[in-house]
């Protein structure tokens, strides 16, 4: 297996390393319904591995140098908009998204109300593979993206090579909730989006309470990253529907028991915002999964704490593979086939 160069994850140099594949526009493909903005990296015939980003997050919070090190690694490399973030659709509602009140309401067993589910956005993610014609991939999801991809493996199981769930939670209330404190920083409303200034210093100061304690950050890098972000969209309503489809997506342990594909939980120890204990009770109920915890880690993903996620991704993809893509013959038949049995 080929070596990881450190330098994709050197603290004070957050463009480290590109090559000519990162600078792929970003395409659109039309599937579930709505409009889904996706970039594909790398070759067609690499295994692939799709990734989900959390809670109001666009694809470009999946960090180059970590998309990089896995072309790098032989992969292909799938990262996307959600719908109702960065340019994929936005999803109109009637009613007026109440966070507090819809968090208040789960603490006495009450459903929330929500424009979508946890299942929609997992059925998103499989009208994308369908789109690019890939019969199974890996998926690889962060918080509210692990949610997803447990999803996705709970309800694909012939599309999913394996599950790496990371920062994540099964739904059960009684071991996901984060400290108080920081629920409500992450809940508070955010200043107007004509306000660039203010949303970056509001992202700043919640990154640095649910940043990871063991781990450095460049505080100049982040802030970067946080202004590509912010000025390639803003959308803070995207994020209230996201959260509302947590919360009314509820327990999910018993879906995750339905989970056959190999699978790996990594979790932070330090996690404020989603408790270590929901990442050893998401393993718990999936068979066979392998918990990796990481001690300084919290809900962020560091220059520090990608190097360490790399190789743990990798080794486990590879050690599922699965079948090389190709245009023709019996692996062009083998994926119209998965493409036809999930839907």
């Amino acid at each position: 297996m080929p070596t990881i160069n450190r330098n994709y994850f050197r603290v004070n140099d957050f463009h480290a390393v590109y090559s000519e594949a990162m600078t792929t526009e970003h395409q659109f493909a039309h599937a579930n319904g709505i409009r889904i903005c996706y970039e594909s990296l790398g070759a067609e015939q690499s295994p692939a591995i799709l990734l989900i980003m959390g809670l109001g997050m666009q694809l470009v919070a999946w960090p180059d140098e970590f998309c990089q090190a896995l072309l790098d690694q032989g992969f292909r490399v799938i990262r996307f908009d959600k719908r109702d973030v960065g340019h994929s659709s936005k999803i109109h509602w009637s009613q007026k998204a109440n966070l507090p009140l819809a968090m208040l309401g789960t603490l006495f067993g009450i459903r929330a109300k929500a424009p979508y589910l946890l299942d929609d956005m997992a059925n998103d993610a499989i009208g994308l593979l369908d789109y690019l014609q890939i019969p199974q991939a890996h998926i690889v999801g962060v918080s509210m993206g692990g949610m997803i991809a447990q999803t996705v493996a709970a309800h694909y199981p012939q599309r999913v090579l394996s599950l790496t769930s990371i920062m994540s939670s099964s739904g059960n209330r009684k071991v996901s909730r984060g400290k108080l404190s920081v629920l409500g920083k992450l809940i508070k409303r955010p200043p107007k989006e004509n306000d660039l200034e203010a949303q970056i210093k509001h992202l700043m100061h919640l990154f640095g309470v649910i940043g990871s304690p063991g781990f450095a950050t460049d505080q100049a890098s982040l802030r970067q990253h946080l202004e590509l972000g912010l000025r390639r969209s803003s959308y803070s309503l995207g994020m209230a529907h996201q959260l509302l489809a947590i919360l009314a997506s509820g327990d999910r342990r018993r879906q995750l028991a339905k989970i056959t594909a190999p699978t790996l939980v990594i979790h932070g120890e330090a996690d404020p915002l989603v408790p270590v204990a929901a990442g050893r009770d998401t393993a718990q109920h999936i068979k066979g999964a392998q918990l990796h915890v990481i001690p300084g880690m919290g809900h962020d993903l560091p220059p520090g704490v990608q190097a360490l996620l790399l190789p743990l991704i990798s080794e486990f993809c590879r050690a599922h593979g699965g079948t090389m893509t190709s245009a023709s013959g019996e692996s062009q038949a083998a994926t119209q086939n998965a493409v036809q049995s999930s839907t």
